[in-house]
């Protein structure tokens, strides 16, 4: 049997930020496919009728239902933006090791910002 290498796995790689960035893009795009479901089951219930649609509201007004609302506008901040890095891969650019992990670093801080803006204002403004 031929000695041949191993394709790389997790136990090759260390799991660092780059690495951690790109994965929470990906979730936050799973958040975000399971918000557009809730969005059209909001829909569906609409048609349904106002009393209907005046139950699915109101589950949303939960404490459970507002950190899924918060979670959803959250995870919608956090995959805009590691989008915009994703474009800039694409293009060909900042692929080099030192410029990847800076992006990482900046995508972190816009988050922050933007987050704190985002909910700021959605608590301030009465809520989504």
């Amino acid at each position: 049997m031929d000695q041949r290498p191993l394709s790389p796995h997790l136990q090759v790689y260390r799991f660092g930020l780059t690495m951690t960035v790109s994965i929470l893009h990906r979730l936050s795009g799973i958040a975000l496919s399971l918000g557009l479901v809730l969005g059209v089951l909001s829909l569906l219930q609409l048609t349904q009728g106002a009393s209907a649609y005046a139950q699915w509201v109101s589950l949303f007004a939960t404490p459970v239902g507002t950190l899924l609302r918060a979670g959803v506008l959250l995870a919608l901040v956090y995959h805009s933006i590691t989008g915009v890095r994703h474009l800039i891969f694409d293009l060909g650019l900042a692929l080099e090791r030192r410029t990847a992990r800076t992006s990482a670093y900046v995508v972190l801080i816009s988050f922050v910002v933007l987050a704190s803006v985002v909910l700021g204002l959605w608590i301030h403004g009465g809520g989504v």
